[in-house]
């Protein structure tokens, strides 16, 4: 009977995250943290000038 339960319990969880996750009003946070690793990323060209520019010494 307590397993019978628990399993409900879980279940009902599961559908819940499932549902928050693929809310449309979720999505634009979810897009925002998608991109965060590219963030911080230098454009090629910058990147090629400052490792030329830090050599000069």
């Amino acid at each position: 009977m307590i397993r019978g339960i628990g399993t409900a319990v879980v279940f009902i969880a599961f559908i819940g995250v499932v549902l928050w996750a693929f809310s449309s009003k979720r999505k634009k946070n979810f897009d925002e943290a998608a991109n965060l690793p590219f963030a911080d990323d230098v454009p090629a060209k910058k990147r090629d000038e400052q490792d030329s520019g830090s050599n000069k010494e």
